[in-house]
C-alpha cells in the first residue's frame, strides 16, 4: 500500500494530539509531536537561562539539544527525551507552558526543527500535528487537517489534562494562557499558524474524540485509495 503524510495543524489545546495518536495508531504509522519538540527546546533553555535575544547564545544551546521519542511500554505512548532524559511530564506544565510561544517564534529554533521534521517524514508514512506541518514542514502532504475548538472548550480540555497529572490550575490563567499563545503563534513572523489552502477544517468542539479520529481515518483512507489508484494508472 502507498504511504502518505498526514498532516494536522491547529490551535492549542484543541485536542490535535490526542486525535494525531489515536490516528496513527489505526494507520499503523508512527506519530510525531511537534509541539513536544518545542517543549523540550524551551525546557532547555529555561534550565540553562538562555537569553531569547542573543542569536549566538540560542544556536550554542540547540548545538546541545537532542531530542528523541521513545515508547513507553507500561503506559503505551511516546515519551519525549531530552538529551537522555525522559522529560514527557515535565514539559507539560505551566511555566512551560508559558513560553513556548515565545521560544517557537525564533527563527533559530524553527529552522532546526523544522528540518530534524522533514528528515523524519522523508519516507513517508506519518502522522505529525503542529502549528506548521502542512504549510511549512509538508506543503505536498496527501492529507491536511486544520483543528479548531471553542476557547472556553480548549481551557476546559486543558485543565483536565493538568488535573490528571496533579497540576491544579485556575481556569482563567489556563484561558489567558491560551489566548496569548494563540496571538503569538497566529502573528509571528517565522511560520505563522494558518489554514493551508488545501487543509480540511475541522471544529472538534462538539465532537467526540472517536468521531474525530474517525473523519481524520476515513480521509486519510481515501488519499490512500487515491495514491494507489494513481500509482495502477502510472504503471498502466
Amino acid at each position: 500500500m502507498p504511504k502518505i503524510i498526514v498532516a494536522i495543524d491547529g490551535y492549542s489545546s484543541c485536542g490535535k494530539s490526542t486525535t494525531a495518536k489515536l490516528v496513527a495508531k489505526q494507520l499503523n504509522y508512527p506519530y510525531i509531536d511537534t509541539g513536544a519538540m518545542y517543549r523540550a527546546v524551551t525546557l532547555y533553555f529555561i534550565q540553562n537561562h538562555i537569553s531569547l535575544t542573543n542569536p549566538k547564545e540560542i544556536e550554542n544551546a540547540l548545538s546541545k539539544v537532542h531530542i528523541s521519542f521513545r515508547r513507553h511500554p507500561e503506559l503505551g505512548r511516546n515519551d519525549t527525551y531530552l538529551n537522555g532524559l525522559n522529560v514527557e511530564d515535565e514539559i507539560r506544565k505551566m511555566y512551560v507552558s508559558e513560553k513556548v510561544s515565545e521560544v517557537s517564534a525564533i527563527a533559530e529554533v524553527r529552522h532546526a526543527l523544522v528540518a530534524q521534521q522533514q528528515r523524519m517524514g522523508k519516507t513517508k508514512g506519518i502522522v505529525m500535528d503542529g502549528r506548521d506541518i502542512g504549510t511549512v514542514v509538508f506543503p505536498h502532504a496527501e492529507l491536511k487537517i486544520f483543528m479548531t475548538a471553542d476557547p472556553m472548550i480548549r481551557a476546559h480540555r486543558r485543565q483536565l489534562e493538568l488535573m490528571e497529572k496533579g497540576d491544579i490550575v485556575d481556569l482563567g490563567q489556563i484561558l489567558e494562557n491560551l489566548k496569548t499563545r494563540d496571538y503569538i503563534d497566529t502573528t509571528r513572523t517565522e511560520s505563522p499558524l494558518r489554514q493551508a489552502e488545501d487543509a480540511i477544517y475541522i471544529d472538534n468542539s462538539f465532537m467526540t474524540l472517536d468521531e474525530q479520529v474517525e473523519v481524520v481515518v476515513r480521509l486519510a483512507d481515501e488519499q490512500i485509495g487515491l495514491s494507489l489508484r494513481r500509482r495502477a494508472a502510472d504503471n498502466a
